[in-house]
Protein backbone atom coordinates (compact mmCIF):
# COMPACT_ATOMS: atom_id res chain seq x y z
CA UNK A 1 0.00 0.00 0.00
CA UNK A 2 0.89 3.38 -0.78
CA UNK A 3 -0.62 6.20 0.40
CA UNK A 4 -0.42 10.09 1.08
CA UNK A 5 -2.27 11.30 4.48
CA UNK A 6 -1.56 14.15 7.44
CA UNK A 7 -0.52 13.16 10.81
CA UNK A 8 -2.83 13.67 13.39
CA UNK A 9 -1.09 12.46 16.76
CA UNK A 10 2.43 11.79 17.61
CA UNK A 11 3.58 10.16 20.67
CA UNK A 12 6.34 8.67 21.29
CA UNK A 13 8.03 7.73 17.89
CA UNK A 14 4.24 5.96 16.82
CA UNK A 15 2.75 8.53 14.19
CA UNK A 16 -1.02 7.98 14.00
CA UNK A 17 -1.65 9.05 9.82
CA UNK A 18 -5.12 9.77 8.67
CA UNK A 19 -5.43 9.10 4.97
CA UNK A 20 -8.82 8.63 2.56
CA UNK A 21 -8.84 4.90 3.34
CA UNK A 22 -8.82 5.20 6.86
CA UNK A 23 -6.26 6.06 10.03
CA UNK A 24 -2.98 4.10 10.87
CA UNK A 25 -0.46 3.60 13.58
CA UNK A 26 2.81 4.52 11.58
CA UNK A 27 6.54 4.12 12.57
CA UNK A 28 8.93 6.50 10.80
CA UNK A 29 11.66 5.26 8.43
CA UNK A 30 15.40 5.23 9.78
CA UNK A 31 16.91 7.80 7.29
CA UNK A 32 15.01 10.63 9.18
CA UNK A 33 16.38 10.16 12.00
CA UNK A 34 20.27 9.89 10.27
CA UNK A 35 19.30 13.10 9.03
CA UNK A 36 18.01 14.74 11.93
CA UNK A 37 14.35 15.23 10.72
CA UNK A 38 11.50 14.13 12.77
CA UNK A 39 7.95 14.29 11.21
CA UNK A 40 5.37 16.53 13.52
CA UNK A 41 2.13 16.94 14.04
CA UNK A 42 0.22 18.39 10.81
CA UNK A 43 2.76 16.91 8.41
CA UNK A 44 1.56 15.72 4.88
CA UNK A 45 3.05 12.62 4.50
CA UNK A 46 3.42 9.20 2.65
CA UNK A 47 3.81 6.22 3.55
CA UNK A 48 4.33 2.41 2.49
CA UNK A 49 3.42 -1.17 3.68
CA UNK A 50 4.96 -3.72 2.69
CA UNK A 51 3.62 -7.49 3.13
CA UNK A 52 3.50 -8.06 6.85
CA UNK A 53 5.09 -5.41 7.61
CA UNK A 54 3.57 -2.21 9.89
CA UNK A 55 3.09 1.09 7.82
CA UNK A 56 5.94 3.51 7.37
CA UNK A 57 6.26 6.83 6.88
CA UNK A 58 8.37 7.08 3.62
CA UNK A 59 8.07 10.49 2.76
CA UNK A 60 7.40 14.04 4.62
CA UNK A 61 5.66 16.20 1.83
CA UNK A 62 6.83 19.99 2.04
CA UNK A 63 5.96 22.11 4.94
CA UNK A 64 4.25 26.05 4.97
CA UNK A 65 5.73 26.59 8.10
CA UNK A 66 6.37 24.63 11.27
CA UNK A 67 7.09 25.43 14.55
CA UNK A 68 9.57 23.35 17.35
CA UNK A 69 7.83 23.89 20.80
CA UNK A 70 5.56 21.98 20.22
CA UNK A 71 6.20 20.31 17.14
CA UNK A 72 3.67 21.22 14.37
CA UNK A 73 3.55 21.67 10.92
CA UNK A 74 1.45 23.26 8.51
CA UNK A 75 -0.85 25.30 10.99
CA UNK A 76 -3.12 28.50 9.24
CA UNK A 77 -3.23 30.05 13.16
CA UNK A 78 -2.39 30.02 16.57
CA UNK A 79 -5.15 30.71 19.14
CA UNK A 80 -2.48 32.85 21.52
CA UNK A 81 -4.51 31.75 24.61
CA UNK A 82 -3.88 34.40 27.45
CA UNK A 83 -5.00 34.88 31.36
CA UNK A 84 -6.60 38.15 31.97
CA UNK A 85 -5.53 36.86 35.80
CA UNK A 86 -3.82 34.13 37.48
CA UNK A 87 -0.98 34.03 35.90
CA UNK A 88 -1.74 37.63 34.71
CA UNK A 89 -0.39 38.03 31.63
CA UNK A 90 3.22 38.77 30.95
CA UNK A 91 3.51 41.46 27.81
CA UNK A 92 7.36 40.36 26.55
CA UNK A 93 5.80 36.75 26.64
CA UNK A 94 2.66 37.06 24.51
CA UNK A 95 5.37 39.69 21.94
CA UNK A 96 7.83 37.27 22.13
CA UNK A 97 5.25 34.65 20.68
CA UNK A 98 3.37 36.68 18.37
CA UNK A 99 7.30 37.46 16.66
CA UNK A 100 7.48 33.40 16.54
CA UNK A 101 4.32 32.97 14.50
CA UNK A 102 5.18 35.95 12.19
CA UNK A 103 8.23 34.85 11.34
CA UNK A 104 7.01 31.89 10.29
CA UNK A 105 3.93 33.32 8.38
CA UNK A 106 1.29 31.91 10.86
CA UNK A 107 -1.82 34.12 11.85
CA UNK A 108 -2.03 34.91 15.70
CA UNK A 109 -5.03 35.11 17.13
CA UNK A 110 -4.84 36.52 20.90
CA UNK A 111 -7.60 34.94 22.77
CA UNK A 112 -7.94 36.38 26.46
CA UNK A 113 -9.76 34.24 29.15
CA UNK A 114 -11.18 34.72 32.26
CA UNK A 115 -12.96 37.51 31.91
CA UNK A 116 -15.11 36.94 34.72
CA UNK A 117 -12.28 37.97 37.18
CA UNK A 118 -10.77 40.80 34.44
CA UNK A 119 -10.93 42.11 31.48
CA UNK A 120 -7.50 43.43 30.42
CA UNK A 121 -8.74 46.17 28.20
CA UNK A 122 -5.90 47.99 27.93
CA UNK A 123 -3.79 45.24 27.00
CA UNK A 124 -6.39 44.04 24.60
CA UNK A 125 -6.31 47.34 22.73
CA UNK A 126 -2.78 47.51 22.69
CA UNK A 127 -3.18 44.43 20.45
CA UNK A 128 -6.57 45.32 18.22
CA UNK A 129 -4.51 48.78 17.43
CA UNK A 130 -1.96 47.16 15.37
CA UNK A 131 -4.76 44.76 13.24
CA UNK A 132 -4.58 41.89 15.77
CA UNK A 133 -8.05 39.95 16.02
CA UNK A 134 -8.51 39.65 19.34
CA UNK A 135 -10.92 37.22 20.99
CA UNK A 136 -13.00 37.76 25.18
CA UNK A 137 -14.20 34.52 26.74
CA UNK A 138 -15.62 34.08 29.88
CA UNK A 139 -14.87 30.19 30.28
CA UNK A 140 -17.19 29.55 32.95
CA UNK A 141 -20.17 30.56 30.22
CA UNK A 142 -18.92 29.67 27.58
CA UNK A 143 -19.41 33.35 25.88
CA UNK A 144 -17.02 34.63 23.14
CA UNK A 145 -16.61 30.84 21.74
CA UNK A 146 -19.38 31.31 18.92
CA UNK A 147 -16.78 34.13 17.77
CA UNK A 148 -13.85 31.98 17.85
CA UNK A 149 -15.74 28.95 15.91
CA UNK A 150 -16.63 31.06 13.36
CA UNK A 151 -13.56 32.65 12.60
CA UNK A 152 -11.54 29.30 12.70
CA UNK A 153 -13.70 26.87 10.79
CA UNK A 154 -12.12 25.20 8.14
CA UNK A 155 -8.68 26.27 9.23
CA UNK A 156 -5.68 24.20 10.66
CA UNK A 157 -5.40 25.75 14.40
CA UNK A 158 -3.14 25.08 17.76
CA UNK A 159 -4.07 26.64 20.83
CA UNK A 160 -0.89 27.47 22.54
CA UNK A 161 -0.04 29.87 25.52
CA UNK A 162 1.46 29.59 29.31
CA UNK A 163 0.77 26.78 31.60
CA UNK A 164 -2.87 27.61 33.77
CA UNK A 165 -3.93 30.20 31.31
CA UNK A 166 -7.08 28.62 30.45
CA UNK A 167 -6.49 26.46 26.87
CA UNK A 168 -8.23 22.78 28.01
CA UNK A 169 -10.89 24.89 29.31
CA UNK A 170 -11.04 27.05 26.40
CA UNK A 171 -11.14 24.09 24.17
CA UNK A 172 -14.04 22.20 26.28
CA UNK A 173 -16.48 25.28 25.61
CA UNK A 174 -15.24 25.41 21.92
CA UNK A 175 -15.88 21.52 21.40
CA UNK A 176 -17.11 20.28 24.22
CA UNK A 177 -17.35 16.75 22.30
CA UNK A 178 -13.75 16.35 23.41
CA UNK A 179 -13.33 15.57 27.18
CA UNK A 180 -10.12 17.36 28.26
CA UNK A 181 -8.37 17.09 31.27
CA UNK A 182 -8.34 21.00 33.18
CA UNK A 183 -5.75 22.05 35.87
CA UNK A 184 -6.17 23.43 38.64
CA UNK A 185 -4.07 26.61 39.36
CA UNK A 186 -0.93 26.13 41.54
CA UNK A 187 -1.60 29.31 44.10
CA UNK A 188 2.22 28.82 45.15
CA UNK A 189 3.51 28.90 41.69
CA UNK A 190 1.34 30.91 40.25
CA UNK A 191 0.97 28.32 37.17
CA UNK A 192 -1.17 25.63 36.29
CA UNK A 193 -0.61 22.04 36.21
CA UNK A 194 0.43 20.75 32.44
CA UNK A 195 -2.67 18.84 31.45
CA UNK A 196 -1.90 17.99 27.92
CA UNK A 197 0.95 15.64 27.61
CA UNK A 198 1.03 15.39 23.28
CA UNK A 199 -0.35 17.12 20.43
CA UNK A 200 -3.45 15.97 18.47
CA UNK A 201 -5.47 17.51 15.85
CA UNK A 202 -8.69 16.81 16.08
CA UNK A 203 -11.73 17.21 13.04
CA UNK A 204 -13.43 20.71 13.99
CA UNK A 205 -15.95 22.68 11.36
CA UNK A 206 -14.02 21.41 8.81
CA UNK A 207 -10.80 22.01 9.97
CA UNK A 208 -8.54 20.75 12.64
CA UNK A 209 -8.13 22.41 16.23
CA UNK A 210 -5.51 20.84 18.83
CA UNK A 211 -4.81 21.43 22.48
CA UNK A 212 -1.07 21.56 23.24
CA UNK A 213 1.23 21.07 26.06
CA UNK A 214 1.46 24.27 27.98
CA UNK A 215 5.39 25.65 28.89
CA UNK A 216 6.41 28.20 31.43
CA UNK A 217 7.88 31.47 31.35
CA UNK A 218 11.40 30.19 31.48
CA UNK A 219 10.97 27.82 28.75
CA UNK A 220 9.54 30.76 26.16
CA UNK A 221 12.39 32.90 26.69
CA UNK A 222 14.77 29.95 24.87
CA UNK A 223 11.95 30.28 22.16
CA UNK A 224 13.00 32.15 19.35
CA UNK A 225 15.16 31.33 16.27
CA UNK A 226 14.64 34.72 14.30
CA UNK A 227 17.64 36.42 12.37
CA UNK A 228 17.80 39.41 14.62
CA UNK A 229 18.12 41.50 11.05
CA UNK A 230 14.82 40.32 10.25
CA UNK A 231 13.22 41.05 14.32
CA UNK A 232 11.53 44.37 13.16
CA UNK A 233 9.47 42.77 10.26
CA UNK A 234 7.80 40.22 13.05
CA UNK A 235 6.33 43.53 14.72
CA UNK A 236 3.77 45.13 12.58
CA UNK A 237 3.90 48.68 13.60
CA UNK A 238 8.13 48.54 13.17
CA UNK A 239 7.57 46.46 9.74
CA UNK A 240 6.09 49.22 7.56
CA UNK A 241 8.02 52.11 9.38
CA UNK A 242 10.15 54.39 6.63
CA UNK A 243 13.53 55.75 8.18
CA UNK A 244 15.98 57.52 6.67
CA UNK A 245 17.83 54.49 6.31
CA UNK A 246 16.54 50.94 5.00
CA UNK A 247 18.94 49.50 7.19
CA UNK A 248 17.64 51.13 10.50
CA UNK A 249 16.71 48.47 13.44
CA UNK A 250 14.52 51.49 15.60
CA UNK A 251 17.33 51.66 18.16
CA UNK A 252 19.23 54.93 18.43
CA UNK A 253 19.63 55.75 14.98
CA UNK A 254 19.56 59.68 14.38
CA UNK A 255 16.13 60.47 12.31
CA UNK A 256 14.41 56.88 13.22
CA UNK A 257 10.70 57.47 12.34
CA UNK A 258 9.80 54.64 14.92
CA UNK A 259 11.50 55.98 17.58
CA UNK A 260 9.44 59.02 16.55
CA UNK A 261 6.41 57.84 17.15
CA UNK A 262 7.11 56.23 20.01
CA UNK A 263 7.62 59.31 21.98
CA UNK A 264 4.50 60.21 20.36
CA UNK A 265 2.59 58.13 22.01
CA UNK A 266 1.25 56.08 18.66
CA UNK A 267 3.73 53.10 19.24
CA UNK A 268 2.87 50.98 22.42
CA UNK A 269 5.81 51.45 24.81
CA UNK A 270 5.26 47.90 26.04
CA UNK A 271 5.19 46.41 22.52
CA UNK A 272 8.58 48.78 21.76
CA UNK A 273 10.41 47.02 24.68
CA UNK A 274 9.81 43.64 23.77
CA UNK A 275 11.27 44.36 20.62
CA UNK A 276 14.47 46.11 22.38
CA UNK A 277 14.83 43.46 24.80
CA UNK A 278 14.63 40.66 22.11
CA UNK A 279 16.79 42.27 19.54
CA UNK A 280 19.77 42.38 22.81
CA UNK A 281 18.94 38.95 23.44
CA UNK A 282 19.71 38.16 19.69
CA UNK A 283 22.35 40.06 19.65
CA UNK A 284 23.89 38.64 22.59
CA UNK A 285 23.27 35.06 21.40
CA UNK A 286 25.07 35.62 18.50
CA UNK A 287 28.36 36.55 20.46
CA UNK A 288 28.54 32.68 22.08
Amino acid sequence: MNSEGRIIKSVGGIYEVETADGTYNCKARGVFRNKGISPYTGDFVRIVTEENAEPLINEILPRKNEIVRPPMANLDMVLLVISSCEPFPNAYVIDKLIAVFESKGIETVPVFTKQDKSDCAELIDVYEKIGYRCFKVDNTTGQGTDEIKAYISGKTSALIGNSGVGKSSLINCIFPELARETGEISKKLGRGRHTTREVTLYPFLGGYIADTPGFSTVEVNRYIDIPKEELKYCFRELADAECRFSNCVHLKEAGCSVREKLKNGEISKSRYESYERMYGELLQSEKY
